[in-house]
């Protein structure tokens, strides 16, 4: 037994792909209006996904793919924004679709402005559902991708935007009269009571959301989240573009672009980790357990057959002719070349 495994792993490391490390070759953006960098456009109202923090060519906002593209030319061309204006949780799975046909390498996520921004406080997303929604489209990118690198951005934090505009009489009659954020900007310079609660609840919800989108990527070992990087942002006036006192101006695009590009994986490291694979013949197959020494190891996965990738979690019993394959991943994205055994 112990011979015929390590005749079928020389055999499997032979024919394996290479690892896969370094800038990726292609990107897409998920998300709503502020990734499609609506209002920043010349004329107003309307997406300006140039200006994108994610996937925009402007070299003013100098966004993730700018920076990429500066360091890998082979990016050129295959920026793809899937984002929607309007969009929130709800309509995730059907941007992440997307990605996986565009075969994307490294796919961004801000998603949830508009489930806290809703028309009304009870309006609001219920977290629970966020959370479903969420998982659901993560589950299709890591299947539907399973080499790719997955950025999720925390959501910004809709309070700071009532707090620094709250002043401006401006700012107060846009918001009233086009019905923006009611959620947390109703009544804007109110402070009754009420509204002081209605908003700190509002803001709590905020956190939920960022606190569910921290905890279904953890699963995933080629997802980030940026440690509330967007969230915790100091953006000020000139951030927000004064055609809504809503939208990122220019300049919070550019912001946006630095902040989360600080936080999402270093592409810089082009160097694999490796992993390994002790095994024991048990009744009816073989149990293995895999473990890595490298020090930024985010995980490894497995699958078994063709079946999807998983975290491996701890010792598991490959049934005899079954094929395991298994890789480590460090935490910036890079994929050890797969290993196989055959139990």
């Amino acid at each position: 037994m112990k011979l015929r495994l390590f005749v079928a792993v020389t055999a499997a490391l032979v024919a394996v792909p290479s690892a896969l490390a370094g800038y990726p070759r292609s990107i897409a953006s998920t998300g709503n209006s502020i990734t499609r960098a609506f209002n920043t456009g010349f004329l107003p109202y309307i997406d300006a996904p140039s200006n994108s923090w994610s996937t925009g060519s402007s070299t003013t906002v100098n966004s993730h793919y700018r920076r990429i593209l500066a360091a890998n030319p082979l990016i050129a061309g295959r920026n793809f924004n899937n984002a929607v204006t309007g969009a929130d949780m709800g309509d995730l799975d059907g941007q992440a679709a997307l990605a996986v046909s565009q075969g994307a390498e490294y796919v961004t996520i801000l998603m949830g402005a508009n489930d806290v921004c809703a028309s009304s406080e009870g309006a609001m997303t219920p977290v629970v559902t966020f959370r479903a929604q969420f998982e659901t489209a993560i589950q299709r990118l890591s299947s539907g991708l399973p080499d790719a690198r997955i950025f999720v951005a925390s959501v910004p934090d809709v309070y700071r935007l009532w707090d620094i505009y709250r002043t401006s009489f401006t700012a107060r009659l846009v918001w009233t009269t086009f019905g923006i954020c009611q959620s947390m900007l109703a009544n804007p310079s109110s402070f009754a009571p009420g509204d002081v609660a209605r908003r700190a609840r509002v803001q709590q919800r905020n956190v939920d959301y960022n606190t569910q989108l921290k905890d279904v990527c953890a699963v995933y070992v080629h997802c980030r989240f940026d440690a509330g990087a967007v969230f915790g942002t100091d953006f000020v006036r000139s951030d927000v573009t004064t055609r809504d006192y809503f939208h990122p101006s220019v300049a919070g695009q550019t912001k946006l672009a630095r902040i989360s590009w600080s936080a999402t994986f270093d592409f810089t490291d082009n160097l694999a980790p490796t992993s390994t694979a002790s095994s024991t013949p048990v009744a009816g197959g073989t149990s293995v357990t895999l473990a890595s020494a490298d020090a930024d190891l985010a995980g490894i996965e497995y699958r078994l057959g063709s079946a999807p990738y998983v975290r491996f979690t701890v010792p598991l019993t490959v049934a005899t002719g079954t094929t395991l394959s298994y890789r480590a991943v460090d935490v910036n994205g890079n994929n050890e070349a797969a290993r196989t055994l055959v139990g």
